[in-house]
Order: structure tokens, then sequence, then C-alpha cells
């Protein structure tokens, strides 16, 4: 085990909870501290015997050997020993996911009711056995190598091991500054939180591997912001999102070592993320590193196409902001495409509209390239070149993922050798009109073959349509059907029922609209998070119809407004 110099001001802090059965809270610096000898009053026990630790990570590596907090160049760790910065006014709790307080951290969903959850979820406390982090990594931004960047604003602030025998890692986002916060105030806005929040549990009920967002509080701290860089300050509220990943560990988490010659402290991170999260590959394998590279390669291949198949542009895919673990991670200015449109950039901020949607997967590349450029001190000459073949087969991996996608999401079976250009047709048609993305195949999934054969478009299929006003959506229409004649004789037992009940399960009827997303900040902002509500309700079951959605108006066109919807950088 690696010495810690903090241990002991930790030890002192954490005396008390050691009198409620060693489990307890620990109290963050400036935040109110229970009694002696007893447990902080809460609704129920869970959370006084809710064990958070950080062993894990703290027993493999070495920490920040200053211990004060501020913003400097750090090297030779992983982690800094920092703790969060309560916020000094009144805090609310906005929302909760219950899938993930029961189905992950195991705690039942009353616990939301105790002053000490809401304590817990907003930097106030620290739970008795985990000692927060603020994690040491660099990347490369819009192309350029950046430096040091670090968690910034966020906590690592424990691992849990849930029932199921998972371990899942536990941050705040939005919880004060730290050694990596560079020019920032350490704080999250509200507008920003609340996107993260709905995005990533969206993102996981599309099927999408993804963080998780545990907790949303709003606080009356004021924050202020450029939000579009043009001199515009405004003042904000302060916000925080408790969100669990597997491991937040980063290209750029790797990055940093190499360019920095750290490359004992490199292997030993490699060795421990592959040892925690890859049980497939063999810690005594010499082609260990290699073996992992051709994982990562694969998964992040696999990921972007999934992106692509419900039309979701990150916005920012920088290398910091690329898991190793291949999940969705860092949501800032990310989009959902309305008219589908292959060089849509959500980021105002993006001014090269480097990470407009079409690029992703060349961007995926990119940051693949700097991951290997980061393996290569590791590597014998003969896996460097093993490596670089890896690579290049990541454009093979990303077609063949995508066709196979967008193959579903037409209901098509088996192999035909024009697939690819009924897909690439269909896109064409698209982009033409203008068409919208997700309704465009929702109403495929709805619509009957036979409607479709006469062109007779009901108008509730408003962008189907959309899509029938192009000249040559009826040559595509008989191509289409002449493939789905062909399955239905050649794959007994299938028919046009069961082709719409496929492709309803994965072409979703509700996403995350930047006018839908707005529209719940905009109520938030004066207090009313019943959009917030209802939107985590709805997005929870994305495929199937909901009447308080379709209320709501979230299956329409977008109204006009949304068009000029913007969003940057600046949360």
């Amino acid at each position: 085990m690696w010495w810690r110099p903090w241990l002991p001001a930790c030890l002192a802090w954490s005396c008390v909870a050691a009198l409620c059965g060693s489990r307890g809270f620990c109290p963050a610096p400036n935040a109110s501290r229970p009694q002696p000898g007893q447990c902080p009053r809460r609704r129920a026990a869970e959370l006084c015997a809710w064990a958070l630790s950080s062993d894990s990570l703290l027993d493999h590596f070495p920490v920040d050997v200053i211990q004060e907090n501020y913003v400097r160049n750090v090297r030779n760790c992983i982690f800094s020993v920092v703790y969060p910065t309560p916020f000094k006014s009144r805090v609310r709790l906005v929302a909760v996911s219950k899938d993930v307080l029961e189905n992950i951290l195991d705690l039942d969903i009353s616990v939301k009711g105790s002053s000490d959850f809401l304590e817990f979820v907003s930097g106030g406390k620290v739970i008795f056995g985990s000692v927060p982090l603020a994690h040491r990594y660099g990347g490369h931004q819009f192309g350029s190598w950046a430096g040091q960047l670090g968690d910034g604003r966020a906590h690592l602030i424990g691992v849990y091991t849930n029932r199921h025998g998972e371990k899942w890692e536990l941050q705040l986002k939005g919880s004060g500054k730290t050694p990596y916060s560079r020019n920032g105030d350490g704080r999250a806005v509200l507008r920003s939180s609340i996107r993260e929040f709905l995005c990533s549990e969206a993102m996981h009920h599309l099927g999408i591997p993804t963080s998780r967002a545990a907790s949303l509080v709003v606080s009356d701290d004021d924050v202020w912001r450029d939000q579009f860089y043009n001199g515009n300050i405004k003042k904000e509220r302060g916000a925080i999102v408790l969100r669990v990943a597997k491991s937040w560990f980063r290209i750029g988490s790797l990055e940093i070592l190499a360019h920095s010659g750290e490359l004992d402290l490199l292997r030993r991170l490699i060795d421990f993320i592959i040892q925690e999260h890859f049980p497939s590959i063999a810690m005594n394998d010499s082609n260990r590193y290699l073996e992992f590279f051709s994982t990562v390669v694969s998964e992040t291949a696999n990921l972007i196409s999934l992106w692509m198949s419900v039309g979701f542009a990150h916005g920012v895919c920088n290398t910091d902001n690329f898991s190793l673990l291949s999940i969705t991670i860092d949501y800032g200015p990310f989009g959902f495409m309305d008219s589908y449109d292959p060089d849509f950039v959500p980021n105002t901020s993006d001014d090269e509209r480097r990470y407009k949607i079409g690029n992703q997967a060349n961007v995926g590349l990119f940051n693949l390239s700097k991951l290997l450029q980061a393996l290569k001190p590791l590597l014998d000459p003969r896996q460097k070149q093993l490596a670089s073949q890896i690579l290049e087969g990541f454009g093979e991996h990303y077609h063949s993922r995508f066709t196979e996608l967008f193959k579903t999401k037409l209901g098509l079976l088996g192999e035909n050798e024009s697939d690819n250009y009924l897909i690439a047709f269909l896109l064409k048609i698209m982009e033409d009109t203008k068409a919208d993305f997700t309704m465009t195949f929702r109403e495929l999934s709805e619509i009957t073959a036979d409607q479709l054969k006469k062109l007779h478009i009901p108008e509730e299929f408003w962008a189907l349509q959309d899509l029938g006003k192009h000249k040559l959506f009826s040559e595509w229409v008989t191509m289409y059907l002449l493939r789905l004649n062909r399955q239905v004789w050649f794959n007994n037992g299938d028919s046009d029922a069961k082709r719409r009940t496929r492709m309803a399960t994965v072409n979703p009827r509700y996403i995350l609209r930047n006018w839908m997303a707005e529209s719940a900040v905009q109520k938030a902002n004066l207090n009313d998070f019943s959009e917030v509500e209802l939107l985590e309700q709805v997005l929870q079951q994305p495929f199937r119809r909901q009447e308080a959605a379709e209320r709501a108006g979230y299956s329409l066109r977008p109204p006009a407004w949304a068009r000029h919807l913007k969003v940057s950088c600046s949360s």
C-alpha cells in the first residue's frame, strides 16, 4: 500500500463516524458535523450502514504529495486528495434516478427524503471509508495537445460494491475547485446539469453504454457564466450532479503519463484497468496491452455506431472525454438531430465543425491513434506494428456495426448485397428533404407495408410525409418493399406485423431533443421542476407510446423556435 500522508487528517475527521458502527459520514471541510456518539438523524438507517471505499484506487496508486488545494502542475500521481466545497446557500433536490439508487447503489428510494442524503449528494458530507479524489489527466482538445487537464470541478467520492458484486465509482460534478481547475470556479450551472442528468439516463434506456446520473441538486449560490462567449456574462445558479460509472478513466488518463515520461505509473495504471475491467485478458499475457488496445478499438467503433443510430452528436469528442471502457461520458454541448443532416453540429463553440455528427467516426479514429501513441512506450517493435494494423481495422469495425444497426432499424433480416445501397439511398432522401431522423425511422416502424405500397401516408406520419415529397421516394419504397418481401419468403414465419414489432423496439419515439431540454431548463429556472420529472419518466421508456409524452408534444414536429436554440461548452 502506498503511504498516505493525508491519512491522519482523514482519520481525525472520521472518528465520530467510527462510533456509528464504523459506518457513517465524514464531514467535508466547512460542512456540518454530527454530534459525538450519534449517527446523523435520517429517515432510515440505510445511509448509516451504507459503505463506500477508496481503497481499490488508493492501494494501487500514489497520490499527490501536496495536500493543499490550489491550481498547479501535478506530477507522479493519478489522483489528488481534495474535498468537495459545500454550497453556501440553501440546496434543493431537483431529481433522482430510482433505477440508479435502487438497482446500482442498493438504496431505497425513500432515502431521498433525508437531510443526510441531500448533504451527501451536494458535497456537504462524505461517507466514512472514502477519500474524495480529483483525477489527473490530459488530452487533445479540438485536435491539439492541451497538456494537463484533470477533474477541475469533479470529485470521485468513493467506490461502491453492490449486491451484484459490481464496483461503481461515484463522482460529484460541480462540487468545487481542485488542483486541476485551471481558470474555472469549480462549479456547474443548473441548465447544463439538467441536460447531463436527463441525457445520461436517456442514453442508458436507449441501450447505449453510458455513465449514469443518480441525483441532481440546485443551490442559490451565484455562478457567473458567459454562455456563448460573446461578453454577455449572466448570473446563474450552481448545481451538482452525482454521476456513477464503472470507471472514469479516459484516453487522456494515459496520455498525461506518457507525455510526462512517467512510464512506470503508466504501466501500473493500464495493468489496473485491465485487471479490473477487462477480465478476458490474462495479466500474464505478454500481449495484454495489444489485446487491451484491440478491445478498445472495436468497442469504440461500436459506441460511435450506436450514437449514430439514434442521431446523437456528443459535441466535444476530445481525448479527455473518451472513456477507456467505451461508454459515453462528460455530457456537455451534445445534441440529438432533428432534421437529418450529416453536418449537424450541436456545439456553437465548435467553429471549425470538427465534431459534426458525420465526422464522429473520423474523430474516434484520431483519438484511438492518440491512445496508441500513449501505449507505444510499453510495446516492442512487433507489437507496435500489430497495433497499427489493429488501428487500421477501425473503419471496417465501424462500417460493419453501423450497417448492422441500420439494417435492424429498417427491420431487415439476413444478408443482401443491396442493403448498403438501400440504407444510403434513404439517408440521402432524408438529407435532401430535411426529414426528421428519429420520427422517420419510428414511423417506418408503425406504417404498414400496404400503406407504403399505395404511397398512402397518413397525416399523423408527418416525417414520412416530408420524405414523400422527394421525387425518388417512390423508387426507394419499391426497393424497400421488394427487400421485405424477399425476407418474408426466405425467413419462414416473418410477416409485416413482426417487422413492425421488431422495428418499434429499436426505433425510439422519444429522444431528448434540445427544445425539450430547454423547456425543462426554463421552467427549472423558476423553480418548477415538473418537466424535469416528466422527461425523466418518459425517457425511461423511449420505445413505448406514452399519453403524457403525447400530450406534451414530444413526438410532434419540433416547434419553430427550436431551430434557433444554441448550446456551448459554457456550463
